[in-house]
Protein backbone atom coordinates (compact mmCIF):
# COMPACT_ATOMS: atom_id res chain seq x y z
CA UNK A 1 0.00 0.00 0.00
CA UNK A 2 1.42 3.28 -1.09
CA UNK A 3 2.22 5.48 1.67
CA UNK A 4 1.33 9.66 1.60
CA UNK A 5 1.81 12.67 4.41
CA UNK A 6 -1.08 14.85 4.37
CA UNK A 7 -2.19 17.12 6.36
CA UNK A 8 -5.86 19.07 6.89
CA UNK A 9 -6.09 22.08 4.52
CA UNK A 10 -6.29 24.87 6.87
CA UNK A 11 -5.52 25.58 10.25
CA UNK A 12 -8.59 24.53 12.60
CA UNK A 13 -10.14 21.59 9.95
CA UNK A 14 -10.99 18.67 11.68
CA UNK A 15 -10.27 15.93 9.24
CA UNK A 16 -11.22 12.33 10.61
CA UNK A 17 -9.17 9.49 10.23
CA UNK A 18 -11.26 6.14 8.51
CA UNK A 19 -9.43 3.43 10.84
CA UNK A 20 -10.05 5.35 14.08
CA UNK A 21 -12.11 8.32 14.18
CA UNK A 22 -9.20 10.54 15.54
CA UNK A 23 -8.57 14.02 13.70
CA UNK A 24 -5.91 14.05 11.52
CA UNK A 25 -3.21 16.00 13.01
CA UNK A 26 -2.58 19.89 12.01
CA UNK A 27 0.58 18.91 11.51
CA UNK A 28 0.29 16.11 9.13
CA UNK A 29 0.80 12.67 9.19
CA UNK A 30 1.55 10.19 6.99
CA UNK A 31 -1.63 7.56 5.97
CA UNK A 32 -1.67 4.77 3.75
CA UNK A 33 -3.24 5.85 0.58
CA UNK A 34 -6.96 4.73 -0.11
CA UNK A 35 -10.09 6.02 -1.93
CA UNK A 36 -11.07 7.77 1.46
CA UNK A 37 -8.13 10.38 1.00
CA UNK A 38 -7.87 10.40 -2.31
CA UNK A 39 -11.70 11.91 -1.92
CA UNK A 40 -10.77 13.79 1.17
CA UNK A 41 -8.04 15.30 -1.11
CA UNK A 42 -10.51 16.10 -4.30
CA UNK A 43 -12.55 18.24 -2.43
CA UNK A 44 -9.97 20.06 -0.65
CA UNK A 45 -9.89 18.57 3.35
CA UNK A 46 -6.49 17.51 2.74
CA UNK A 47 -3.10 18.72 0.86
CA UNK A 48 -0.21 16.90 0.24
CA UNK A 49 3.01 18.01 2.59
CA UNK A 50 6.38 17.52 3.72
CA UNK A 51 7.30 15.35 6.52
CA UNK A 52 9.15 17.50 9.42
CA UNK A 53 12.77 17.05 9.36
CA UNK A 54 14.35 15.12 11.70
CA UNK A 55 17.29 16.48 13.49
CA UNK A 56 19.94 14.28 15.07
CA UNK A 57 20.23 14.89 18.92
CA UNK A 58 23.39 16.23 19.55
CA UNK A 59 25.57 13.68 21.97
CA UNK A 60 25.47 15.17 25.52
CA UNK A 61 28.84 14.87 27.22
CA UNK A 62 28.76 11.94 29.92
CA UNK A 63 31.02 12.56 33.01
CA UNK A 64 33.72 9.74 33.23
CA UNK A 65 36.04 11.21 35.31
CA UNK A 66 35.74 9.32 38.75
CA UNK A 67 38.19 10.07 42.26
CA UNK A 68 38.84 6.78 43.73
CA UNK A 69 37.66 7.18 47.38
CA UNK A 70 40.87 7.12 50.07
Amino acid sequence: MTKRFIKPAREGLVVRQPLNGRPLPAEGAEVDWSGYWARRMADGSVVKAKPPQKTKAKPTAVATDQKEAD
